[in-house]
């Protein structure tokens, strides 16, 4: 079959960010992830040897001279000695483990050292998506044409009613051509009150001259919580990120453990530091809500904030949430299934890759488990007793 993905920097820009930063603060880490399909997919026989020959051909990528000036012009923040650690990366299958069940459901596992397979989530996501329409002849309805006038005129409704959006959402696609027809349409939908940012995709993002997007993940707030504990993870993170970007990228991923511990951890200097928050859990109002009344107990305008919404949006719920939140903050969104995977009769993919256990040096002789604890109960990803403890260790019920 042929290769899915092709070029290296088909990734999201928080992968490159954060490797950076685990590069920086823990460059010895060790690492496990686990796939969750959270529809409990049956998949077609020998589609985990699919993946894996998929995986293996991710071995052929190199970083190119062209990738490399563009994330050099567009990606100000990440050192030079960055560029030097990707132009040398090369994937390697061994870190990858994939089967299936006697009842088809798939089961992938990633193991090694954290600054390299830190790279693997996104591109084994988007290789299962849509390895799966192939195999199950679905790509077969895929129609461009109509979906690039259906990505614009979702474009042109959004900029209209003055949102700032961007695409984020290579992880689900449906294929690569759909996403980069998004990418297309959206650059090319007429201007107004609104803007498209751009996209997290960072070789899109340099096919279309557009502004690559994204700062962290839940992973780099895991791991620290496994590495030291839930209750102080996001001050630790916070402290990490500072020490790598200087005030870049300044947009914190706030709810790996739950709002409660993030807004202990939130002090009045981090939350000059930072610029703004990405709600990507719960219920988007109240989660503003806590945000504003954390500002105003630092003597902190909300309005001087900008506060990213990410969770499972759709044109018609940015547009209602933009109405409510500019008046409080500056709001802005990003999008991701709904842009990518959104034809007629095709079912979009409920795929995770979760980090799940870390150990901060190789020669420790075991990892200790970790989680993410959604605001949203169904969304919680690890082990139950490991939810479990960490919960209780930060007094959640």
């Amino acid at each position: 079959m042929r290769p899915i993905i092709t070029h290296f920097t088909d990734d999201d820009l928080y992968k490159f960010t954060m490797c950076c930063a685990v590069i920086d603060n823990y460059p010895r880490a060790q690492v496990k992830y686990v796939f969750n399909d959270r529809d409990n997919t049956v998949y077609p026989d020998g589609f985990a040897a699919m993946v894996m020959e998929q995986v293996g051909y991710l071995e052929e990528l190199r970083i190119t001279d062209e990738e490399v000036a563009f994330m050099k012009r567009k990606c100000y923040y990440l050192p030079d000695w960055f560029y030097i650690y990707l132009r040398g990366f090369r994937y390697k299958r061994e870190w990858v483990k994939a089967w299936q069940d006697d009842e088809g459901h798939l089961h992938i596992e990633f193991e090694g050292q954290w600054a390299e397979v830190i790279l693997l989530e996104v591109k084994v996501l988007a290789i299962v998506s849509e390895l799966y329409y192939i195999v199950t002849g679905q790509d077969g309805k895929f129609d461009y044409d109509s979906y690039y006038a259906k990505a614009q005129k979702k474009a042109e409704r959004l900029i209209a009613a003055g949102c700032k959006f961007s695409d984020f959402g290579t992880r689900r696609r449906a294929s690569f051509r759909t996403e980069d027809v998004v990418v297309r349409a959206m650059k090319d939908a007429r201007q107004g009150p609104g803007l498209f940012v751009g996209t997290s995709n960072v070789y899109l993002a340099m096919k279309h001259d557009l502004t690559p997007v994204g700062t962290m993940a839940h992973e780099f707030i895991a791991a620290i919580g496994g590495m030291y504990g839930p209750q102080m993870a996001n001050h630790i993170a916070m402290n990490a990120w500072r020490h790598t970007f200087s005030g870049a990228l300044g947009t914190f991923l706030y709810d790996t453990f739950g709002w409660s511990i993030f807004a202990l951890n939130f002090s009045e200097d981090f939350a000059n530091l930072f610029k703004g928050l990405r709600v990507d859990s719960g219920d988007n109002m109240d989660q503003l809500r806590k945000i504003c009344a954390k500002y105003e107990s630092l003597g902190i305008d909300p309005k001087t904030k900008q506060v990213i919404f990410s969770n499972a949006l759709d044109t018609d719920s940015v547009i209602d949430l933009q109405k409510k939140a500019e008046t409080m903050v500056q709001p802005s969104f990003g999008i991701g299934t709904n842009f990518t995977n959104d034809y007629d009769g095709i079912h979009p993919m409920n795929i995770v890759i979760k980090l799940v256990a870390v150990k901060i040096t190789e020669s420790w002789p075991f990892y200790n488990d970790t989680c993410k604890i959604s605001e949203d109960d169904g969304k919680h990803t690890g082990k139950p007793e490991v939810i479990r403890r960490f919960m209780d260790s930060i007094h959640l019920k």
